[in-house]
């Protein structure tokens, strides 16, 4: 997350007290277990809704699981390698990327390249039920405080993740509060627009609910969530157990002022993670422009087809410099190492990224020169 120095100053020092406290102390829990909820859910946890299965349509539901077992049969779901306390991991998760055309979503220093929910009849499921959870967030939101956008958020990523707890050789254990092994450690969601929420579908094996309804002790078997409030050792933690089919909504500011975690089930869990990602510069109209900026300073002799550049002040060259640097590093990096793996499946960013990497070597012959060293440049002019 991308926060303002002084608040990021804060978080620093919040961090470094609740360090040197946790060696000492016992950081309270609470499980939410309903009914009834907790009271810390009204007090610290306000922005978090939960919409249990039985509320959404069974037709619903078979489609979306149908869909996510399809997508896992079919090898579209795949491990990232990230970078995590600059130390390069390969995710306990596998996942896969939809979204609108041309999106992308970048997190841990990777950057995942959306897949068109109209390749596959499976990704159209799930483009329905993207549609179905963003009608319940509006549904769900409270009346919006005066100086907030009243516009509904619009969606424009879905993030399908999948874990098998039984393939997984080393869990860790949760260190704060003694939840128990987590998929996923705690943190917030990077690379959102501010104030926006998250609506995640959860799909598992039910395990805990007795036929009449009455809640079984087993839940260390049950995948929960986690949610605390940032760096903050006196506010008790939550624990949400979910069933399959349910949806849970992290609404307003939740993100930014909690952190959250999955803590793993004893059953192989899906989830489809419903976000408004922050994306004026992680989509393909955007990088194309960047290139259209930086050629515009390469001009073509019309009878020899010769390339020259146009301007050689200092400013517009580091300009055309920066731009290629982000095209390489950004995005075609980025897609040949990881992205190009899914094109087996989705083959919509193929064409894009080869004109892409032409621009790219448009490029190279602009910056070229700008790394010669001073005798190649005074040979290369002797020379014309």
């Amino acid at each position: 997350l991308c926060f303002e120095p002084k608040k990021k100053k804060e978080m620093s020092q919040k961090k470094k007290i609740a360090l040197i406290a946790l060696v000492s102390i016992v950081v309270p829990l609470c499980s939410a277990i309903p009914p009834p909820p907790p009271p810390q859910w009204d007090s610290s946890y306000s922005g978090l809704v939960l919409r249990p299965s039985c509320s959404l349509p069974t037709e619903l539901h078979g489609r979306v699981q149908a869909a996510l077992s399809t997508l896992r049969t079919k090898g579209c779901l795949l491990r990232d390698l990230v970078r995590v306390r600059d130390r390069d991991v390969f995710t306990s998760v596998s996942r896969a990327l939809l979204g609108q055309p041309g999106h992308t979503y970048r997190y841990l220093d990777t950057r995942l390249f959306a897949g068109s929910p109209h390749e596959e009849e499976e990704e159209q499921e799930e483009q329905e039920e993207q549609e179905e959870q963003e009608e319940q967030e509006e549904q769900a939101a409270p009346p919006t405080p005066p100086g907030r956008c009243t516009v509904p958020p619009q969606f424009n990523v879905t993030l399908l993740n999948f874990m098998d707890p039984a393939a997984m050789r080393h869990l860790k254990e949760e260190p704060y509060y003694g939840m128990g092994k987590m998929a996923v450690g705690w943190h917030h969601d990077e690379n959102l627009i501010a104030q926006s929420p998250v609506a995640v579908y959860s799909y598992k094996s039910c395990v805990g609910w007795k036929e009449e309804g009455e809640w079984d002790s087993k839940e260390v078997s049950r995948w929960r969530i986690g949610l605390k409030v940032a760096w903050d050792i006196y506010t008790p933690g939550l624990a949400l157990p979910l069933q399959s089919g349910d949806c849970y909504y992290m609404r307003d500011d939740l993100n930014t002022t909690h952190q959250h975690c999955v803590l793993a089930g004893d059953n192989a869990r899906f989830s489809s993670t419903h976000r408004v990602a922050e994306c004026s510069k992680g989509t393909l109209e955007y990088i194309q422009s960047r290139c259209t900026e930086a050629l515009a300073n390469l001009g073509v002799d019309p009878e020899s087809g010769a390339h020259s550049l146009r301007s050689l002040l200092p400013l517009t060259l580091k300009h055309c410099e920066d731009i290629h640097n982000e095209v390489e590093f950004e995005w075609l990096r980025q897609y040949w190492f990881q992205g190009q793996r899914y094109t087996r499946f989705c083959s919509w960013w193929s064409g894009p990224m080869e004109l892409l990497e032409r621009d790219w070597k448009l490029m190279e012959t602009m910056v070229g020169p700008l790394h010669m060293a001073p005798w190649q440049k005074l040979e290369m002019v002797s020379n014309k």
